[in-house]
């Protein structure tokens, strides 16, 4: 089990314990959460597109950085492409579908001489249904499904767990709550989890089980004619991550604890919202040595019909 499962209950969740399998070094399972944009607030569909960063380039050792001579990889960033749907029936139930394409570029040492692998392809698509049902304003929320084994993990140069794919079919669970957090609706709270965890090992190598988490808070926002408005968000989010097993794993050099802060804004335009944030790590905590990224990017454009 992830060693933050008691801090579930601080973000009033705790009635999960969350896992994630990634495929990118330290960091990319924390764009499974965080960011209120796209939880459901009524029956009907929206269509979105997000972009994420990840650019790691500092090696890192326990809890401080650690020279780069300690690890033989030097440059891991990707650049990660979502196109996603999420649909309500109605008021209690709904589906929702990411498809995801990566493009990395990894840079490693080997016998002395650097050497660069460029892929780009399919990642591992997600599909899952949506329960709204525990509260009548649909404030509360579940979702289960799978992770797909589509992306990519045989590209030669590339580690397991530097491919796009983990190769792995993998059980999802999340949870959501939102609330007001004062008497006049302006500040809004929200709070989610999400447990990704493979099912078996598959050629060697099964991802580590990971726990994200975010909570977060954001203003009612600033309006600018009669249907644009600009709204300033806050969020905490949180990774904690087990080793990697298996023959083609690197056991001792996975697994991590993170928290990161993760300002952004949101601009409401209706059907239309576009949503960005810099993340930036605030404590981090990893085994072996591994490859970090002093802050990730996230922006999300999405149309509700």
């Amino acid at each position: 089990m992830p060693r933050l499962v008691p801090l579930i209950s601080a973000f009033a969740l705790s009635l999960l314990t969350a896992t994630q399998a990634q495929a990118c070094a330290c960091g990319c399972g924390v764009f499974a959460v965080g960011t209120s944009s796209l939880l459901p607030n009524g029956t009907g569909g929206t269509a979105f597109l997000e972009y994420d960063l990840l650019n790691q380039t500092e090696n890192w050792s326990g809890t401080s950085s650690a020279p780069a001579a300690n690890n033989d990889d030097k440059n891991i960033r990707t650049d990660f492409y979502t196109a996603g749907l999420q649909y309500m029936f109605d008021r209690d139930w709904g589906i929702s579908l990411e498809v995801p394409y990566t493009d990395r570029l990894f840079i490693t040492e080997d016998g002395g001489q650097l050497d660069s692998f460029h892929h780009d392809a399919l990642g591992d698509i997600r599909l899952m249904a949506m329960y709204t049902g525990l509260s009548d304003d649909m404030s509360t929320g579940l979702s289960f499904g799978l992770k797909l084994a589509t992306g990519d993990y045989t590209y030669p140069g590339m580690d397991r767990d530097t491919s796009i794919g983990t190769g792995t079919t993998n059980l999802l669970l999340s949870a959501y709550h939102q609330m007001s957090l004062n008497a006049d609706n302006t500040w809004t709270g929200f709070a989610q989890a999400h447990y990704d965890r493979a099912f078996a090992a598959h050629a060697g190598y099964r991802p580590g089980n990971e726990l994200d988490a975010a909570a977060g808070a954001y203003y009612a926002g600033w309006q600018f004619g009669r249907a644009t408005t600009l709204a300033p968000v806050l969020q905490l989010l949180m990774s904690d991550r087990l080793h990697d097993t298996g023959v083609n794993a690197d056991p001792p050099d996975s697994g991590y604890l993170r928290f990161l802060a993760a300002p952004g804004l949101e601009l409401d335009m209706g059907k239309v919202h576009l949503y960005g944030d810099v993340e930036i790590p605030v404590y981090q905590d990893v085994n072996g040595n591994q490859l970090v990224a002093p802050r990730a990017y996230k922006l999300i454009l999405s149309y509700s019909f």
